[in-house]
């Protein structure tokens, strides 16, 4: 058996655009409805890559999204990113496995663990936010795990891509997170 590499985890480069459009735009539709998508909001491949490649080049001060991509074994398997931020402040998080070979092995809880520092010293943040989906049970159990603190269940529409959804909001402080990242 072969030994697998430890996953590392980089920045977005514009190599990436076309695999993050794939995942967005290729995904059974079931498993894109499971994770609270609305398909009729995805954008086109043209709209998300000029999006993604708009934000690479800009300071980390004027970024609207912070994308970190997840590899295994020198291939890129998914992607963490950070949107709605407010500089100094806070940001919302989202995490993806592009493919189901890499779900529910714990590349999820990897993923976040190494995007963690990444978000929070780059953009000196003092409060990171995710709201999953509530019926989507892999990002709920990985954020729990890793020491977000859960803030409450609520119904509402949580990002650009999205049904109107009950969604579990979670928090973590830069306190918190000072304290787990020892």
């Amino acid at each position: 058996m072969l030994q697998q590499e430890e996953p590392t985890l980089r920045l977005l480069t514009a190599d990436d655009i076309p695999l993050i459009a794939d995942y967005w735009l290729l995904s059974d539709s079931d498993f894109l409805i499971g994770m609270g998508v609305d398909l009729d909001k995805l954008p086109s491949r043209e709209g998300l890559t000029n999006m993604l490649t708009q934000q690479l080049n800009l300071p980390d001060a004027e970024k609207a999204s912070l994308a970190m991509i997840l590899e295994v074994d020198g291939k890129p398997v998914g992607h963490c990113n950070v949107n709605q931020i407010t500089f100094g402040k806070e940001a919302t998080m989202h995490l993806h496995l592009w493919n189901t070979q890499h779900r529910q092995k714990g590349l999820g809880t990897t993923m976040v663990l190494k995007a963690l520092p990444e978000f929070f010293n780059r953009l000196q943040l003092q409060t990171l936010w995710c709201e999953p989906y509530a019926h989507n049970p892999a990002p709920n159990k990985t954020l729990l795990k890793i020491g977000f603190e859960f803030i409450k269940t609520y119904v509402t529409i949580p990002g650009s891509l999205n049904f109107e959804q009950e969604v579990n909001r979670y928090q973590l402080t830069r306190e918190r997170f000072e304290e787990i990242a020892l």
